[in-house]
């Protein structure tokens, strides 16, 4: 069953040609809530990724390019009330803002989107999304931006300068502001993410310097092998990101469970592989996560469920 209907998407039309004005209106108008409460811990879904041409899941090139399918799984997500709120790029938070499904959510707006997938220039991360002003003027809870370092890449040291700059801006304007970083390389013309706990580790060193204050930054960081000894190397909050939609379902919300359970991880950020999963449903895989995010707290499954289509 669908979570949005035709009339919806109607509407959010109608308001994007005849009445845009609309759209600030629901932005300053949501019900806002405080980023930590309760058992303290977060659970995010992201939807940034169309914006860098990440269209991909699996081996469906573009299983994200139907923005109406994305919307209502989005949707089915954002009403469960384990789910603390959504990352996305402006035309995304514009859209749930419209729909009436920010109410009582933490919105992340996520910054750089220039570095496109697949491009020459893609380690140029430019910021081509939110900036910290624009955070302010839309009531945006908490900012996101990717740190790819390549070192064998010039383009690395702009793009550290610019996240240096929004760092500092957004600890100024006291907006929290989630990093992920990763050591990245270039291999057979596609740029790869190193996931070693060393390159991890040293990912986090160097985008925990960036800025002139840490006092509002947070990490985002991939659930990899030796979580503990990686975990070690910052005092900052930490949200686990989501990792490969084409993974066993079992395997992924057991690797999170324990990752979950250690010291300093705040909770879950992840997209696809809850939004896109081939094999569980999307009402089903949000129920799953959000009782490891808050345990006890919830309605819920006790244990990972088979998988399901």
């Amino acid at each position: 069953m669908n979570a949005l209907t035709e009339d919806d998407f109607r509407r959010l039309r109608t308001v994007r040609a005849e009445s845009p004005r609309t759209i600030r209106d629901a932005l300053a108008g949501r019900r806002r809530r405080e980023i930590i409460r309760g058992d303290g811990r977060l659970f995010i879904i992201a939807a940034d990724h169309p914006a860098r041409g990440a269209l991909a899941v699996g081996g469906s090139p573009y299983a994200m390019a139907d923005r109406y399918v994305l919307l209502d799984r989005l949707a089915t997500a954002l009403r469960h009330p384990g789910v603390d709120g959504v990352l996305g790029t402006p035309d995304i938070i514009d859209d749930l803002a419209v729909l009436g499904l920010l109410d009582d959510k933490i919105v992340v707006g996520s910054m750089n989107r220039g570095g496109l997938r697949g491009a020459s220039f893609e380690m140029d991360d430019r910021y081509t999304g939110y900036d910290v002003p624009g955070l302010g003027d839309s009531g945006i809870d908490f900012a996101k931006a990717l740190v790819r370092i390549n070192l064998e890449d010039e383009a690395t040291a702009p793009t550290l300068a610019s996240t240096a700059q929004a760092v500092t801006a957004a600890a100024r304007a006291e907006l929290p502001i989630m990093l992920e970083p990763f050591l990245s390389r270039r291999v057979d013309g596609r740029i790869v993410n190193d996931l070693s706990p060393e390159a991890v580790m040293l990912s986090i060193a160097i985008a925990s310097g960036l800025g002139t204050s840490s006092a509002r930054t947070w990490l985002k960081l991939p659930v990899v092998d030796e979580m503990e000894r990686v975990l070690a190397a910052t005092t900052l909050p930490v949200l686990l990101l989501g990792g490969d939609a084409g993974a066993d379902p079992d395997d992924t919300f057991s690797s999170w469970e324990d990752a979950l359970s250690l010291p300093g991880v705040r909770g879950l950020t992840v997209g696809r592989t809850l939004l896109y999963s081939s094999d569980i449903d999307v009402a089903s895989a949000i129920d799953v996560a959000a009782s490891l995010v808050h345990p006890g707290s919830l309605d819920g499954p006790s244990s990972h469920p088979e998988g399901q289509s």
